[in-house]
């Protein structure tokens, strides 16, 4: 008889790339029973073998972790699988009723959370290493009581294995099967930044330098908020952008491969140093070089496979002339975009992180 497995999550959608696309389809590959909870209102279905249940749309953040968790747990409980795997700190409280009830629990722990604080500039530094410290607290407490933590870096591994001696990475990498495909033979003058667009990732900075790079700017993401996409269009470095505004999978994947460098410049926030930057490994994988900031992490990854420049990313002179030395230099571009392929295939990809996470629930069971 097969295992079951509830994941459930109170604020990602539900397909989304890691806990459904990734997660739950290679365990229902592996032979688990798979069940996803999600709350977005859409409704239940059956999707690659993983049974999605829906446990409503919350209204707000305020009632999505209040009302919206105490609606999965229950759609968690009427599942009675045999292990239990959440995304979201705010799920911590439930999951740990879920254990008491003898239940196998796993945290997937996606980001810092006590880090990734600092970079909200609306807390003000004093709030938030007060929070910091709370929320670092309240996770250690709790992920001591669950049977397995999963995390995407050896940072945070390190972190939590402190309280739970059972830390397994699976980090965030590239599927081999999205980037079947080469770059584009039909290059535009044109680079790409995909993602969030906040001004901690840099957008204020990228569009300074726009100034100063022989392209357009392919920009697809959705903006923090609407203040700043208005500022950004008072900058001169608009009149180069290409506004995409949020894109599917197949859209995003298509507007990186007819680039011919991908920007990824974040500022220097430690939620960012210690991180794995999912969407380098995405242009890697497409085939394009990449210029990032200069994080001793990312720097290993970036010029120790050789497959692109990183550059300190408060200065716009660097990435300006980092953009233009690969715009102009084409041999190098395109044996520094075979790198960072080659690099994917082989150590930077899901594929091979699946094993990973397939091992950590054989260890369980």
């Amino acid at each position: 008889m097969a295992v079951k497995v509830c994941h459930f999550t109170s604020a990602h959608p539900r397909y989304d790339i890691r806990i459904f696309i990734k997660e739950c389809k290679s365990l229902s590959a592996a032979g688990y029973d798979v069940t996803l909870v999600v709350a977005d209102g859409k409704g239940n279905e059956t999707n690659s073998g993983v049974r999605i249940i829906d446990a409503g749309k919350s209204n707000g953040r305020l009632s999505r972790m209040t009302r919206t968790v105490w609606r999965v747990y229950k759609k968690a409980i009427d599942v009675d699988a045999d292990i239990y795997h959440f995304h979201d700190p705010e799920l911590m409280m439930v999951a740990w009723l879920l254990k008491l009830k003898g239940k196998k629990i796993i945290y997937d722990v996606h980001e810092d959370l006590p880090r990734q604080l600092f970079a909200k500039a609306y807390l003000g530094k004093t709030v938030a290493s007060i929070l910091s410290l709370c929320i670092e607290r309240i996770e250690n407490f709790f992920s001591s009581r669950f049977n397995g933590i999963i995390t995407v870096t050896p940072f945070i591994r390190d972190r939590f294995i402190k309280s739970n001696s059972s830390v397994e990475i699976v980090s965030n990498f590239p599927l081999l099967s999205e980037f079947s495909f080469t770059a584009s033979d039909e290059k535009h003058d044109e680079i790409c930044y995909v993602g969030s667009i906040t001004e901690e990732r840099g957008i204020l900075l990228t569009l300074k330098a726009m100034e100063k790079i022989n392209a357009r700017l392919n920009l697809a993401g959705t903006f923090g908020t609407t203040e700043l996409r208005d500022k950004c269009e008072q900058l001169s470095g608009w009149q180069k952008v290409n506004e995409f505004g949020f894109l599917n999978r197949t859209d995003v994947l298509r507007i990186i491969a007819r680039s011919q460098v991908g920007l990824s410049v974040l500022k220097e926030l430690p939620n960012y140093v210690n991180a794995y930057p999912i969407k380098i490994f995405e242009y890697m994988a497409a085939g394009i070089p990449v210029v990032a900031s200069d994080f001793p992490l990312w720097k290993e990854i970036v010029e120790g496979n050789n497959c692109g420049i990183c550059v300190p990313p408060h200065n716009t002179e660097a990435i300006a002339d980092a953009v233009n030395r690969l715009l102009n230099d084409k041999k190098t571009a395109q044996q520094m975009g075979e790198n960072g392929k080659k690099a994917v295939k082989e150590k930077y990809n899901w594929e091979a992180e699946s094993l990973n996470l397939l091992s950590f629930y054989k260890k369980l069971q």
